[in-house]
């Protein structure tokens, strides 16, 4: 059974991924490898022999292969955590279960993803021992508004744009109405106070005026939220009116 997919840049389908075995290897560069499973990324700004993607069971990991490059493995979907090989680092553990490895070659960012979909859990004995509930770290009601404003904050993030600052008050505004009607700028910063006094985050102290404090403000709660997977691509549905 494989362990590890790897999915080349412009990769239209499966017939373009390429699987890997726990224990194999694949070498990824501008030459072809003599043995063994290659990536070709053909570019005068990538080594001839750039890296190596080997599967290790539930995680895989990355060998940095060139002299002077530092690669970067991004997580599409958590709040812009990556991780930095540098040059010559070989099989360094990566924790993600989708990444985006990222290779600088002369003006540009290439790369490719790796997905790691191999999932392996502990038993669990269903029987409690007796005393009080565990309280929840962060209790959400996902029927509320102050979810959907939540939502609508971390959307992009959800869908992959790993790079965009949150929404303006005003894009929340419109992105909202078709399922909220009587949304407005006060309602929307109101749920956000709200959220930060709930999920116990408070404005940076070196923040001077309201601008700057709002939006950092939403800035710490997409990042909280989506580190700690209080929102997910499931919770989508919620913008279009259905349901999470």
């Amino acid at each position: 059974m494989f362990s590890i997919i790897v999915v080349p840049a412009g990769c239209a389908g499966p017939d373009g991924q390429i699987r890997l075995a726990q224990g194999e290897r694949l070498v990824f560069g501008r030459a072809p490898s003599a043995t063994g499973a290659h990536l070709m990324i053909t570019h005068g700004g990538v080594s001839r022999v750039a890296g190596e993607v080997t599967a290790t069971g539930t995680f895989w990991t990355l060998s940095n292969l060139s002299r002077r490059q530092t690669y970067v493995v991004e997580n599409p979907e958590g709040a812009g955590e990556h991780i930095k090989i540098a040059p010559g680092r070989v099989e360094a553990p990566v924790p993600f279960e989708f990444s985006r490895v990222v290779l600088p070659a002369g003006e540009e960012l290439l790369g490719f993803d790796v997905w790691a979909p191999r999932h392996d859990y502990r038993t669990v004995d269903d029987r409690e021992p007796a005393g009080a509930l565990t309280a929840p770290p962060f209790p959400l009601d996902r029927g509320t508004r102050y979810f959907l404003v939540l939502v609508a904050l971390g959307e992009s993030r959800l869908r992959g744009e790993l790079h965009t600052p949150p929404p303006t008050v005003e894009q929340l505004v419109q992105r909202l109405r078709p399922i909220w009607p009587d949304v407005s700028r006060t309602s929307v910063q109101w749920n956000i106070d709200y959220l930060a006094v709930k999920l116990r985050l408070k404005p940076a102290p070196e923040t001077a005026n309201r601008g700057s404090r709002l939006n950092s403000k939403k800035a710490s709660l997409v990042s909280l939220a989506l580190r700690f997977d209080l929102v997910g691509e499931d919770d989508l549905a919620l913008l279009d009116g259905g349901a999470s």
